[in-house]
């Protein structure tokens, strides 16, 4: 089964096996876990930041940061797709007590000018203050883009000017840095809390990280214990980070050159479906409006050819490529998809 549902769905090769097994580890809840610490260290200094926190998932990661920034009954701007308000569960509201308002941007892409707009700060006692704007970079929802380094920093001059915080989804931000070549740091240097995924494109089994300064980490750290996320000897998580991180990261290229065949190829039978050139990742986003299949029949049909992707809408059909898929997988998959869409089109 060549399974495109999510980059989350690879296994921990044999050599990041290893390092996991061989790696020293100590209790982190009392911050003596060397593997964890080195991590935190590693990752925070490559986006620039003082200090991070390793958590066990992306979301925690997320909520963790905006948490630092927003306060209850505050207000938190990000896009209408975004993962922070559509596939988090509402724990931004339950946990935080955090309101949200939302910007519907095409593809998900940053026009800093949107958000910008909405954004009331010091609205007084009797109305909502924005404090705080998120980004997801890239954006899963928008089909893998990544955001714009101008229109970062644009949002970044104007939030500051309104004295607005802003926080970086970064669960696919290694994805943007090799596509855009834009440094890491370059990118931290924007947001004052960032979360990152390993777990993802890198490949590691478990894991995210929350980048800040010292002092709003050192305010995350209680808070993730008291969301049940206190871990002990988990080095042997962090093991598998350091692995991906010095193995991993360059072949991204490599998924993102197989997403980009897949989406050619559709284009080639159905143009309205997907524009290549708006490809930029690992993945490829379907839009299947005016054809006579649903996303859920066509993962359906994919399943029983032995593909397996992702329905996450009526329309909307996710494909995404990791390292677990080979070149001759694409090739399967570059012939099954085509004429699944051609025998819609002329059902």
């Amino acid at each position: 089964m060549i399974d495109l549902r999510s980059d989350t769905v690879t296994k921990p090769s044999e050599p990041m096996r290893a390092a996991m097994a061989s790696a020293p580890v100590g209790d982190d809840v009392y911050g003596e876990d060397p593997t964890i610490n080195s991590l935190e260290e590693r990752v925070s200094s490559l986006f620039g930041k003082e200090a991070g926190l390793f958590s066990p998932s992306g979301s925690l990661a997320n909520q963790l940061g905006i948490r630092m920034l927003v306060n209850p009954g505050e207000e938190l701007l990000t896009e209408t797709n975004s993962h922070i308000v559509r596939a988090e569960l509402g724990a931004g509201a339950t946990f935080s007590g955090i309101t949200t308002r939302t910007w519907l941007a095409p593809l998900g892409l940053l026009k800093a000018s949107q958000p910008l707009e909405i954004a009331k700060p010091d609205s007084g006692p009797y109305l909502v203050s924005t404090v705080a704007i998120a980004v997801e970079n890239t954006h899963n929802f928008g089909g893998g883009t990544v955001q714009p380094i101008s229109e970062i920093k644009a949002l970044y001059e104007g939030a500051s000017k309104m004295g607005i915080a802003l926080h970086l989804d970064g669960a696919r931000i290694w994805n943007a840095h090799i596509a855009s070549g834009v440094a890491l740091a370059e990118y931290g240097k924007y947001f004052e809390t960032i979360s990152v995924c390993l777990s993802k494109g890198l490949g590691a089994p478990v894991g995210s990280l929350l980048l800040s300064s010292k002092e709003l980490i050192a305010r995350a750290r209680p808070w993730r214990k008291r969301y049940g996320a206190g871990m002990r000897q988990a080095g042997i998580l962090a093991a598998a980070g350091h692995y991906a991180l010095d193995n991993n990261l360059q072949r991204l290229s490599q998924d993102h050159k197989m997403a980009k065949s897949i989406a050619t190829a559709v284009a080639a039978v159905a143009p309205s479906v997907i524009d290549p050139k708006t490809v930029d990742t690992n993945i490829v986003g379907l839009d299947l409006t005016g054809l006579k299949i649903s996303a859920g029949d066509l993962a359906k049909q994919l399943k029983e050819a032995g593909v397996l992707a992702s329905a996450l809408g009526p329309t909307y059909l996710r494909l995404v490529t990791h390292m677990d898929i080979s070149e001759s997988d694409i090739s399967k998959v570059n012939e099954i998809l085509p004429q699944l869409l051609q025998r819609a089109l002329v059902a």
